[in-house]
């Protein structure tokens, strides 16, 4: 077994044709089917299903494997280019959305400015989404909602956040302006939430349950920008972090109000337990906290951790 082959089965899994993988490793297409025949040969298994272009259950856990090698001899090279004080490489950051509308400038910033020839690559997404990146090592760090019980990723804290109710101006909840909701008046509204068993989901739906409540929702959204937006636009009240609303928005017809009784949202950063950051990796996740630090006195709501 080679890198070429695990690298001839990661193309083949991203292009979904040995003609589209050989061109992508600047290669032939009889290359790419020797290479995968040989691999195969070697586990003892097939890997593709040629008929589709898809990867077989057996392929599908050697490509998680072949991934998290290929991170680690990215890591590698950029540990030896490194040994001196300048560091390069690259680096691969996932962010929820709500918390990359703020973060990611003053990030970014100190990142271009401390580490010029660093290469960075930010994916935007949920938590749900960015957890199996982590695992398969194409993304080196994950800012997520927290906590998270999980065997191979470990968490720290950054922050923490209120959570608040965005309603329209023309809903029933903002008759008499901003000010502080209980968990028994929210129960009389159909709501926007988070899906049923992420974690901010299970955060609101304990809090209510300790009230006696069980909230009702218009719809689950696996999105916290989406909600926010939705509940600006017009269509129901939402329950989101304070971070999910931008400045421009306390200007528009909505109201915003605080909830009594509810525990505020946690936001960590994820990493694999095994294996270590490249320098480039270490860069990121310094400059991720120091930029916590900086922003979060300007922001309401929020304590860096």
């Amino acid at each position: 077994m080679d890198i070429k082959q695990l690298d001839a089965l990661t193309a083949v899994a991203e292009y979904g044709r040995f003609s589209t993988a050989a061109r992508a490793l600047n290669t032939v297409q009889s290359n790419i089917s020797t290479h995968i025949a040989r691999l195969e040969n070697e586990l003892g298994a097939i890997l593709i299903d040629r008929s589709a272009g898809l990867l077989t259950s057996e392929g599908q856990v050697v490509l998680t494997r072949a991934r998290r090698i290929n991170a680690e001899l990215e890591a590698m090279r950029d540990d030896v280019a490194s040994m001196s004080s300048h560091v390069t490489g690259k680096v691969s950051l996932g962010i929820i959305g709500a918390t990359g509308r703020w973060l990611l400038p003053a990030l970014l910033d100190d990142l271009s400015n401390q580490y010029p020839d660093v290469e960075v690559r930010v994916i935007d997404s949920t938590t749900t989404a960015l957890i199996p990146l982590l695992e398969t090592g194409d993304i080196d760090l994950a800012v997520i909602n927290t906590p998270l019980t999980h065997d191979e990723l470990t968490t720290s804290p950054l922050f923490e956040e209120e959570l608040v109710v965005v309603t329209p101006s023309s809903h029933p909840l903002a008759s008499e302006g901003d000010r502080t909701v209980d968990f028994q008046e929210l129960q009389k509204h159909k709501l926007l939430l988070g899906p049923r068993g992420s974690n901010l989901r299970d955060l609101i739906d304990t809090a209510a349950r300790q009230q006696g409540v069980n909230l009702s929702t218009l719809a689950e959204l696996d999105g916290i920008r989406l909600a926010a937006t939705l509940a600006f636009q017009g269509y129901a009240p939402a329950i989101v972090p304070v971070t999910a609303i931008p400045a421009w928005a306390l200007r528009g017809e909505w109201r915003v109000l605080n909830i009594e009784s509810i525990p505020p949202r946690l936001v960590g950063l994820a990493i694999r337990r095994r294996g270590m950051l490249s320098p480039a990796g270490n860069a990121m996740r310094d400059a991720l906290r120091a930029a916590v630090r900086f922003q979060a006195p300007s922001i309401e709501g929020l304590i860096a951790i």
